[in-house]
């Protein structure tokens, strides 16, 4: 692999710009595109704003205008192929006369891959691959999304030190501290679609937004989804705005998370309780966990999860812990742990 040290630092600022904060997420990869000179000086820069924006590559290019004629453009993702709502960026890039493309990660979606074939075809220098693992981190659950062919689940619960996620009486806030639930509002912001069983909403009428740090509705609001069989009255505050929320009416996780992939959504951030829980890890749909402990005890009141069917402690489910962080101080100091199934990287 043959990159300079400015394209190199070039690739840096693409990944940044790749994950900027508040854009939309949904069917379409976070991208990031640089566009250098001759002698490595920055030209422009752009970053894929959301499904019906122009490309990273386009929005760099309408920046650079006539200046991007024989230049490098560094790309986090392989330019795509195709024609969607917007052009091919292969196209584009070979019409404004880029001499060259670096990109990072090779585009796993067979409808738009193929770009850099296409582009060396057309006498384009391309070098691939260049801090391919970063980019794969930024894009980790579209590209877990379009490998598999359905969205990526991260759990969330909150529970107390002896394994409870509600008092006796059914009530559940808070377990968590105030920092802890500010830092889910952020890892929330960070999925397409906020998940919850049909039990939550009757018994705990959730609004399951995404809030800021002043507790105010972020613009962009993931999609709101209940699932299971029994109805939901319409003036649950799931149906408020701000955003989008839908009814699923099936029992099967598989099936919910086919319909919520064909209509382009890529990360599920389930919510729900333990019946809704039991039933993902029980169809092995679950692919993060995110657990936030407190240090407090209830000695009754429900589990975080429901039946397993798992009776003897051979069978239990291990999993592979990532990262552990403390959030909050003092009584509010909250746990916060973040698993992968056992087995993955």
């Amino acid at each position: 692999m043959t990159t300079t040290p400015a394209e190199q630092a070039a690739m840096r600022r693409a990944l940044k710009l790749a994950a900027t904060p508040g854009v939309p997420l949904g069917p379409n990869p976070r991208v990031g595109c640089v566009l250098l000179d001759a002698d490595g000086a920055e030209i422009a820069e752009g970053f894929h704003r959301g499904a019906g924006t122009p490309h990273a590559e386009v929005a760099a290019l309408t920046e650079a205008g006539e200046a991007a004629r024989g230049a490098t453009a560094v790309v986090s993702l392989e330019p795509c192929n195709h024609t969607g709502r917007t052009g091919p960026c292969v196209e584009a890039l070979i019409e404004a006369g880029v001499r060259r493309v670096v990109f990072a990660q090779r585009d796993p979606n067979p409808v738009a891959a193929g770009g850099a074939e296409a582009l060396r075809a057309a006498g384009v220098e391309v070098e691939a691959g260049v801090m391919a693992s970063v980019a794969r981190g930024v894009n980790r659950a579209w590209t877990f999304a379009v490998e598999h062919e359905r969205p990526f689940v991260t759990w969330k619960f909150a529970t107390t030190l002896d394994g409870r996620s509600a008092a006796a009486d059914g009530t559940s806030r808070w377990i968590s501290g105030t920092d802890a639930r500010r830092d889910t509002h952020a890892l929330r912001a960070e999925c397409d679609v906020l998940m919850v069983g049909t039990g939550t909403v009757l018994v705990d009428d959730p609004q399951l937004t995404v809030r800021d740090e002043v507790d105010h509705p972020v613009a962009h609001q993931p999609l709101r989804v209940v699932m299971g069989e029994r109805e939901v009255p319409a003036a649950s505050r799931i149906f408020e705005g701000p955003g989008e929320a839908r009814h699923l009416t099936t029992r099967d996780p598989a099936r919910a998370l086919a319909q919520l992939h064909e209509d382009g959504r890529r990360h599920v951030w389930l919510e729900g309780g333990p019946t809704l829980a039991a039933a993902f890890l029980r169809a092995d749909l679950v692919d993060e966990v995110i657990a936030y402990v407190a240090p407090t005890f209830l000695g009754a009141g429900a589990s975080a999860v429901g039946d397993l069917g798992i009776t003897t402690i051979g069978d239990q489910l291990r999993w592979h812990l990532k990262r552990a962080a403390v959030i909050g101080t003092g009584a509010d100091a909250t746990v916060r742990l973040t698993l992968t199934p056992t087995g993955d990287s």
